[in-house]
Parts: C-alpha cells; sequence; structure tokens
C-alpha cells in the first residue's frame, strides 16, 4: 500500500488534470491557508489525516470554488460504531412497537423469509396479538426472541435458515426485515421511534449490553468522521450518506452533523394510506423488494438518487466526471460504491473480506484504511483469502476478488490495526 503522502500527491496531479460533470472546475497546486481545516486534536491512524486535508485542500472549494464534489459516506460501523438499524428495532422489540402481520402470515413480512421462519414466528407470536395489532414483545419473551433471533442470527430458535433464494450482491434479507417490520407505523411514528433509540443508545455505556441477545446496548458518533463530514461541508463538498438501514432511521442520526434529511438514502418502505408497507422501493429497473442500499444496490441508488441514472444503466460504474470523489465504509456492503470514487476511498478496518481486500490491495494509490477510532479489532491472524474465497457471488458462492482490471488480487495481511 502506498503511504498517504504518496497518495496526497497523486491525487493532486489527478485533480490538476482536465475534467468534466460534477466537481470538474481547475484546480491550483498550492491550496490557500484558509482552507477549512481538520480538527488536529483528534488522532488519526498514521498520516490518514495529512492525506484527507491534501484531499480537501485540492478538490474543495478554496481552490475550486465552482465545484461541489460528492462526497457519500456509509452510516453504521463508518460514521458511527454500532448499528442503528439494530438498536431501533431492539428499541421497537422490547417497547412492544412491532405490529402482529396480515393474517398473522409472516410470509407477508419478507418474500425471503423461509416457510420454517414464517412457522416459527407465527407459532412464537400467534396468540399475542391481534394482526395488525401491537406485539406485546416487552412481555412476551418467546415472541420476541424469535423476531430477534431471525433478524441477528437469520436463522430461527431451532436453527433452521430464516432467509432464501436472494441476490447477495443485491439485498441482505435480514437488513431489509428491520426496514419491513416497520410496516403499519406512520412515518412520524417511525422517526419517534428513531430518536428513541438514539437517545437511549447514546446514554447507554460503551461496552454494555442487550443480554438477552447479546448485542451492543449503545452507539457513539466517532468524532474524527463527524469533523470530516463537518470540514467537508464547509470545504464546499456535496456531503450524503447511503446506509443500508431503513432511511428514516438513517436520517434521524445523520441530522444532528447538519445532514439534511434528503441528502440521505437507505432502505426505502413504500407508504399507503399513511403508513409504511413491507414492500420496498426498487432501483435501476429492478421491482419492489429486490434491491435496498446493499454492496451493488448502493451503487445504484446513488447513481438513480443522486447523479439521475435510470434503468440497468443504474447498476453500472457511472461516467468517472459524474462519480462520488470521496467514499467511505466499513464492509463488503460498501465495497462497490467505496471503490467507485475517483479521489480518495476510506476504509475503516472492520476485517470484512472483500472491502478489505480491495483496500490493502490499493490498485491506484487512492486507498486509505484506520482502525475503528473506539475500540479498534486486534490484528487478524492470517492474510485475507482474496485470491480464493472473499468475494460473494450472487448465489451466494465464494470466488476470488478482482480488481477494476480484471487481477485476481492477491492474498493481503491485515496491517492496519
Amino acid at each position: 500500500m502506498k503511504t498517504p503522502f504518496l497518495v496526497a500527491a497523486a491525487l493532486t496531479a489527478a485533480l490538476l488534470a482536465p475534467a468534466s460533470g460534477r466537481g470538474a472546475a481547475a484546480v491550483s497546486r498550492a491550496a490557500p491557508a484558509n482552507c477549512p481545516a481538520l480538527d488536529a486534536d483528534l488522532p488519526w491512524y498514521g498520516d490518514n489525516r495529512d492525506a484527507l486535508q491534501a484531499f480537501i485542500d485540492s478538490a474543495g472549494a478554496c481552490t475550486r470554488p465552482d465545484a461541489h464534489p460528492l462526497a457519500v459516506f456509509d452510516w453504521d460501523n463508518t460514521v458511527v460504531r454500532n448499528d442503528t438499524g439494530t438498536a431501533t428495532l431492539v428499541w421497537m422489540v422490547r417497547n412492544s412497537k412491532v405490529l402482529q402481520p396480515e393474517r398473522k402470515d409472516w410470509s407477508t413480512t419478507s418474500r425471503y423469509l423461509t416457510p420454517a421462519a414464517a412457522d416459527a414466528l407465527h407459532t412464537a407470536c400467534a396468540d399475542a396479538a391481534p394482526a395488525g395489532q401491537p406485539l406485546p414483545t416487552a412481555d412476551h419473551a418467546r415472541c420476541a426472541d424469535e423476531i430477534l433471533s431471525v433478524y441477528l442470527d437469520a436463522e430461527t430458535s431451532d436453527r433452521e435458515p430464516a432467509f432464501g433464494n436472494y441476490d447477495h450482491r443485491r439485498i441482505e434479507p435480514a437488513y431489509a426485515w428491520a426496514a419491513q417490520l416497520l410496516a403499519g407505523h406512520g412515518p412520524e411514528d417511525v422517526l419517534a421511534f428513531a430518536r428513541a433509540a438514539r437517545e437511549e443508545s447514546l446514554a447507554a455505556p460503551v461496552d454494555s449490553t442487550r443480554t438477552a441477545w447479546k448485542v451492543p446496548a449503545w452507539v457513539r458518533y466517532y468524532e474524527q468522521i463527524a469533523d470530516l463530514i463537518g470540514t467537508l461541508g464547509r470545504a464546499g463538498f456535496d456531503v450524503r450518506v447511503v446506509s443500508a438501514s431503513a432511511e428514516p432511521v438513517a436520517r434521524v442520526w445523520a441530522e444532528p452533523l447538519g445532514i439534511p434529511g434528503e441528502h440521505v438514502i437507505g432502505i426505502r418502505n413504500r407508504v399507503e394510506g399513511g403508513e409504511l408497507t413491507p414492500h420496498l422501493v426498487g432501483c435501476g429497473g429492478e421491482g419492489e423488494d429486490a434491491v435496498i442500499t446493499y454492496v451493488e444496490g448502493k451503487r445504484c441508488f446513488i447513481n438513480q438518487e443522486i447523479l439521475g441514472i435510470t434503468g440497468p444503466a443504474a447498476f453500472e460504474p457511472a461516467p468517472a466526471g459524474l462519480r462520488q470523489a470521496f467514499a467511505a465504509g466499513d464492509s463488503t456492503t460498501d465495497v462497490v460504491f467505496v471503490a467507485d470514487a475517483t479521489g480518495l476511498r476510506l476504509v475503516i478496518n472492520r476485517q470484512r473480506q472483500e472491502l478489505m481486500c480491495r483496500a490493502y490491495d490499493d490498485e491506484d494509490g487512492n486507498w486509505l484504511v484506520n482502525p475503528m477510532f473506539i475500540e479498534p479489532l486486534p490484528r487478524r491472524a492470517t492474510p485475507y483469502p482474496c485470491s480464493t474465497t472473499a468475494y460473494t457471488r450472487p448465489d451466494g458462492s465464494a470466488a476470488p476478488v478482482l480488481d477494476d482490471r480484471g487481477r485476481v488480487v492477491p492474498d493481503q495481511p491485515d496491517s492496519v490495526y
């Protein structure tokens, strides 16, 4: 991997070249002294802050005043530590906000739910409430446990697979299901649930857990990423969020960082009669429930919702002059949209194989890796199996990771931790 100083030099050279479209204005070689600056008191790994600052100086408004380059962030475990979608669903279960499905038929909540999972949920929850009414999961442990087993483990409490028959590059059914369980509530109700879960999660002590389900009870904003978002905004960047949590949840969490709701893309429920349905808005010409903001779906929604590229072309890389100049993520769900960035790519090391293979391979010198800012993981003991099994095909089978030229990425040691 190239050093951040070499990355910064390469970025400056690239940005000096003529370009067209978003962020295409010429850039001077020396940034003015008054460019928005990252907080020098917030620690980053190695020289990452210097590389980020050099990029902001080169691509931002202080040298390109007519440009508004696009910067796109994943949310969970990139901007915050832990998962806001999980925090919200667990809050709903603990506060009896999940509604009994239509006809008490859990297969109506997701077309990917297996018969075994639908039967297990029906058995656990059928006697708890009439169809359309709140399930008393605050006190009905069996129903609560079954819902969270399906969501957290993608298995029933009897260890039967909970989801099947889906494209592993376009949807993660458990993530989708967390949004689908919002069905029956109005948009304002969902925002209120997310705000309550946010307040509770920020107040919970670091390292605390919901012991019944062994999930973290706490969430924290990464100060460094909040500072980066603010600095990018002051430097004229068009800052967006693309999250695999439900869109209302991501909007609530993004608001305190000054990111308006219309700049947040998440899993979107269709709304009918003022209530969310279990059906999800599609992308790229695919029908509802087929694509969410996940792996290739993140690219699709960025292209469709931000760049105006519709139909099947939304699944393809956009022209370089239109694409995001900066992207940040932490997981394989982010690998496609982060790799699409034409300037700098920031990866938070959560040891997610496909993303770390691409980041450590650093094909063009524009990848930065940073450990998690709170409770970073220890070094992975063995190299990432990039050349054999780190890529997941649409059918779920394993394959080698390829770079943008079609080259097999060699196995990579975990060197930033």
